[in-house]
């Protein structure tokens, strides 16, 4: 099983929190396109198994491509590549972008499974995050994109706001239950240095949640979550059954994957390629037939720190017969003292050779990772 991701480096405009990798000018997106498409015919080696089960175009804003460029991309996808039929072919996109005639051409080209961005039904934080869309055009493209007969539809929330209250929070999860869409991720407000929110942050107007606080929003999105039905099988991603992200899972359980576009990663099992977070020189290196990428190989040390980061926050947790077979690590071992305070303190369980976080394990993960990796 092979995915591959597409970057589409493009948005309306910047949201105050987000440092991905973007532009909000489209003067080259017809050049851009060229230059993933020229990608794609360079890297026809570059996965084992040429069977694609998983085609997801990541932003940036996919949303923001016309029909043709995006039926280009598929194309090549499918002339580089072998697209399985029940392939999962996953478009994020912006509330705002999805009008009706729009949904109509993406639904024809395939694309099967939307993700959409839309961070919070609140307008007042829609507008403190700088997003482009308000609540009601949120409401209106699931809607619209239900009544057109998209199923699989994922939506993205944000928890963790400075000032968010309980109460705001309940009423985010209750609109997005109402909807009925089989798929919720839901992240926390990650204060990153290159934002306007973190400039805030340097020149003290913006104070991050309280970490106490922040876990006990963590614990009512679980709660409610799974009262409504859906398995939280991964920390940020909740769904009904069967209605897990291909693309995503294949991540978490080391699938090999392609990554096409400026700052877009690969991995191949041995290393890991990062391409250049630059769109004029991306475009520029493939006009002239070159990768434009750094390559790390990844050591035992990597491999097994890999391992353990991405196991550890699904649902099954880490495979620890896997774990030693594949890399030669046995955790129980090696890190005995700190598996047995973890144990004590109910923060992990160990049941099936699995290596698995319990609730209150979930609430201080990264912490629990960090005891936990060479």
């Amino acid at each position: 099983m092979s995915g591959i991701y597409i970057h589409i480096p493009y948005c309306k405009q910047a949201c105050y929190y987000c440092d991905f990798h973007f532009s909000t000018s489209l003067q080259n997106k017809q050049q851009m396109v060229e230059a993933l498409k020229k990608e794609l015919k360079l890297r026809t080696t570059y996965l084992s198994d040429p069977v694609i089960h998983t085609l997801y175009f990541g932003g940036g804003t996919p949303s923001l491509l016309d029909s043709h460029e995006l039926a280009d991309l598929i194309e090549m996808v499918r002339e580089t590549y072998q697209l399985a039929p029940d392939a999962e072919l996953t478009l994020e996109a912006n509330p705002d972008d999805l009008t009706t005639e729009k949904l109509t051409q993406i639904k024809a080209l395939g694309v099967n499974r939307l993700s959409i961005g839309v961070q919070s039904f609140d307008d007042e934080i829609l507008q403190y995050f700088n997003r482009s869309h308000d609540s009601s055009a949120a409401i209106t493209s699931i809607r619209e994109a239900q009544g057109l007969g998209i199923e699989n539809i994922s939506i993205d929330l944000i928890f963790g706001v400075p000032n968010q209250t309980r109460a705001m929070l309940q009423k985010d999860l209750e609109m997005a239950l109402s909807l009925d869409t089989p798929h919720i991720s839901i992240y926390g407000l990650t204060i990153e240095e290159d934002t306007v929110f973190g400039k805030w942050h340097q020149q003290n107007k913006l104070t991050p949640m309280d970490d106490d606080l922040a876990g006990q929003h963590l614990m009512l999105i679980m709660e409610t979550l799974s009262a409504a039905g859906y398995e939280q099988y991964e920390i940020s991603n909740f769904s009904k059954p069967g209605w897990r992200s291909h693309h995503n899972s294949s991540y978490w359980s080391g699938t090999h994957y392609l990554g096409i576009g400026p700052a877009a990663h690969s991995y191949d099992g041995d290393s890991r390629q990062y391409n250049v977070s630059h769109n004029t020189k991306y475009i520029k290196a493939l006009k002239n037939g070159e990768l434009a990428c750094e390559i790390e190989t990844l050591s035992q040390k990597d491999k097994i720190t890999e391992f353990v980061l991405t196991q550890i926050r699904k649902s099954e947790g880490i495979n620890l017969e896997q774990l030693h077979r594949q890399l030669d690590y046995d955790l129980q071992r090696t890190k005995a003292a700190e598996l047995s305070q973890l144990l004590a303190e109910q923060l992990v369980y160990i049941e099936d050779n699995s290596l698995t976080l319990t609730q209150k394990g979930k609430l201080l993960g990264d912490w629990v990772t960090e005891q936990l990796i060479p």
